[in-house]
């Protein structure tokens, strides 16, 4: 008896298509907020059916997440879109497609000149609408030049896809987690309250679903993050209106989870129990990021910072009291209006009291819209530069002597990735310093007793102890 087997049809011959992925190029400029930004926009857009690529010249989608603090950094900008345009044209003649878009605090408060000055832009989105990301996008592709910089009415962390494990691996073994946004201290030389609003907290389980979401997909330090994170007043799970002192101790209790850390803060919300913090709780880590801006009573008044040089002297003096091995970073402006030789000479003395092992510092740029653009008494640019130059020059010897003082000491080391020679890992020390040691790279994501044997600029080099 035989069977007879039927021919296969055309259809069933014919090759399967692999419906073609996008890819998304996505570039970050500015804080760590903005990092964290571009992590969760990046995980909107895989639901959406985007994979990441490192180069912009294989991308469908190149998104730039702006910065807006000082006026070189949205220089940058429009210099990069100068180039995404000529890629685009370039594109365009293959008959391939290239969705430009701007998120961040520049596509916030420039929204409409950045279409004017760079037509080839199809998508501007503030920060505070990048959750509805991918339907913004729909509407680029469909020829639309969308601007979309209004403050959501809905909580944008609510509308958010968890973060993806898979991809939270891949990016390490530390974490940013934004826990407040905003600012409502409107200091005169800032952007930040106009580009990102006023402060808003997420509530206390929004924070601890993520936390440990992140713990889970391998994360071992969380830093919490926010314009003005010793702000953050959320709501806790027993009704109660939670401050971050609270928040830390609550999330320290994660296991799994290693370290915590927080920035940025700001002195006049650096309140007893966060302070307290920093005694009772281990995985706290000693470092913390304090911006004064000025020395000098007058200038800080002039800035709206609604505290003297002798508070914040006074306040550091507490914090150190509780955790003597606290490493300090800080930021600095020179040249604000109206800033004389001995407001600068004040600004110096308080570096020289305080001590800092990090520090930022920079001249002060005008930026439009800030009460600071309306001071008349501007301060000659080649001062400001002369000013500037001493200043770093005091900053990085304080900071090359706390180096220099870690030598010798035995410290426990989150170990974060490969170096750069075989046989090397680099991890992070307590202070915040990368440490390059040799050990396996099987060794990510522990930690490790180590001795540091030599301190370099900006990193620290180790032995096993």
């Amino acid at each position: 008896m035989s069977t007879e087997i039927a021919a296969p049809s055309a259809a069933e011959t014919a090759p399967v298509q692999t419906p073609v992925q996008k890819k998304v190029f996505l570039k970050t400029y500015g804080c760590q907020m903005n990092v964290y930004d571009s992590d969760r926009m990046s995980d909107a857009l895989a639901k959406d059916g985007y994979i990441s690529t490192d180069s912009v010249e294989d991308a469908d989608l190149v998104l730039l997440n702006t910065c807006h603090i000082r006026e070189k950094a949205a220089e940058k900008v429009y210099s990069e879109l100068g180039r995404l345009r000529d890629m685009k044209k370039a594109r365009a003649a293959d008959g391939r497609e290239m969705v430009i878009g701007v998120a961040g605090c520049v596509a916030q408060a420039e929204g409409a000149e950045i279409i004017r000055r760079s037509p080839a832009v199809d998508l501007v989105v503030g920060p505070q609408t990048y959750h509805r990301l991918p339907q913004f996008l729909e509407r680029a592709r469909a020829g639309e030049r969308v601007i979309e910089t209004e403050y959501a009415i809905e909580d944008k962390f609510e509308h958010l896809p968890m973060p993806d494990k898979a991809r939270t691996r891949a990016r390490g073994v530390t974490a940013f987690l934004t826990v407040q946004e905003g600012c409502d201290k409107f200091c005169t030389f800032c952007v930040v309250p106009y580009t990102r609003g006023s402060e808003v907290s997420r509530p206390v389980s929004q924070i601890e679903a993520e936390a440990r979401r992140l713990v889970e997909a391998g994360v071992r330090e969380l830093t919490l993050l926010g314009q003005n994170v010793n702000a953050w007043h959320g709501l806790g799970p027993d009704g109660t209106e939670w401050t971050l002192g609270h928040l830390l101790a609550h999330l320290s209790d994660i296991e799994g989870l290693a370290r915590l850390r927080y920035t940025t803060s700001h002195p006049r919300d650096m309140d007893d129990a966060l302070i307290a913090a920093h005694r009772d709780l281990p995985k706290l880590m000693p470092y913390l990021h304090l911006p004064v801006q000025s020395g000098s009573d007058r200038i800080l008044k002039a800035m709206n910072r609604r505290h003297k040089a002798a508070d914040y002297v006074a306040l550091i003096a507490r914090i150190r009291a509780v955790q003597p091995d606290l490493a300090l970073s800080g930021d600095f402006i020179v040249g604000f209006p109206g800033e004389t030789d001995e407001d600068f000479e004040d600004t110096l003395r308080l570096i020289e009291t305080v001590g800092y092992a990090q520090s930022y510092s920079f001249k002060y740029s005008t930026r439009p819209g800030t009460p600071g653009a309306d001071l008349t008494d501007q301060v000659p640019e080649d001062v400001k530069s002369e000013r500037l130059e001493r200043l770093q020059a005091l900053l990085f010897s304080q900071q090359t002597a706390f180096q220099r003082a870690c030598v010798g000491r035995e410290i426990d080391l989150l170990i974060e990735k490969p170096g750069r020679l075989p046989g090397q890992v680099v991890g992070r020390s307590p202070w915040l310093q990368p440490v390059i040691v040799d050990a396996k790279t099987s060794q990510i994501g522990d930690i490790i007793r180590v001795r540091i044997t030599a301190a370099g600029t900006n990193s620290l080099h180790a032995e096993v102890a």
